[in-house]
């Protein structure tokens, strides 16, 4: 039986800024730790990388170095959405010239009236008929107020160049009506860490996870104890996880996650505005969640 084409845990990981600029001596540091942990691979220019508040060429030149840094030793996964799928597809053709292993790509989203099942259809279906890299579809409702539907998803499985989903939906019930309509091959991820360990038992791939770049060895630990079906260990973990998970992903977001990365030794730096710092409240939610752990 063919397997999915991407499985594990894979971390979102934080564009690293120095005032304004990107920092791509912090970005190439966070990398080098990064290549020692277990994990699958990276997504670079995601939500949690601030990529839409980006321009392209600072997204160019943080791939170039996230391929340079890894050299081979984990799959990168690169974020291209634009609104337009002329630019979609432009964007994505210029990631191409890289070795990585396939582009994430959520929905537009500004044009929400127009933008109905068969108008997403459209843009996926060109974007992958276009592309010279694997596509994984990536689905945030509450970032983008648009949701993939199961019909589209189920037709779009069928193009051969779109070989995945990252939902970050939080909605289970997403996963369990698709997941037995997807081809084998076809890689459902989960964007929701504190979805992890349901969302395994139930068919899941894996993970693109914020939490995986503040604590990738307990990310993949859960994975693993899944895997094992060592299903009380990995619950165990889960419900102990689920306090700093809340608080990185739905409380506090980036500030909080670069705020995280500060206390455990790596760079996690400012956020660019309109971003604000995280507030002191939050700062100590987040130290004591850690400390705990």
């Amino acid at each position: 039986m063919s397997q999915p084409l991407f499985e594990g845990i894979f971390a979102a990981l934080t564009t690293p800024f120095a005032g304004e600029e990107i920092s791509l001596a912090a970005f190439s540091k966070n990398l080098a730790w990064y290549n020692n942990t277990p994990l699958d691979g990276y997504v670079i220019l995601g939500s949690t990388g601030e990529a839409i508040l980006l321009d392209d060429n600072e997204s160019l030149q943080l791939v170039e170095e996230a391929v340079k840094v890894t050299a081979g030793q984990k799959k990168i996964i690169v974020g291209t959405a634009r609104e337009s799928t002329r630019l979609t597809i432009e964007f994505t053709n210029k990631i191409a010239q890289f070795p990585v292993a396939a582009v994430l790509v959520r929905t537009p989203s500004y044009y929400k009236q127009q933008l109905t099942p068969a108008a997403l259809k459209e843009h996926y279906l060109r974007l992958a008929d276009a592309s010279r890299k694997p596509i994984i579809l990536y689905n945030i409702p509450q970032n983008t107020g648009i949701s993939l539907d199961l019909e589209t998803l189920f037709q779009l499985a069928e193009h051969p160049n779109i070989v995945g989903i990252k939902d970050s939906s939080g909605n289970l019930n997403f996963l369990v009506k698709a997941r037995p309509h997807l081809p084998a091959d076809f890689s459902f991820l989960l964007g929701a860490g504190g979805l992890m360990y349901s969302g395994l038992t139930l068919g899941a791939a894996g993970g693109i996870l914020a939490m995986a770049a503040v604590i990738p060895d307990l990310c993949c630990q859960l994975f693993q104890l899944t895997r094992e079906n060592n299903h009380s260990e990995a619950s165990r973990l889960q419900l102990q996880l689920a306090p700093l998970n809340s608080f990185l992903t739905q409380e506090y977001g980036l500030p909080g996650i670069k705020y995280a990365l500060d206390q455990l030794g790596l760079y996690g730096g400012p956020t660019r505005l309109p971003l604000l710092p995280l507030s002191p409240e939050g700062r100590a939610k987040i130290s004591q969640a850690l400390q705990e752990l």
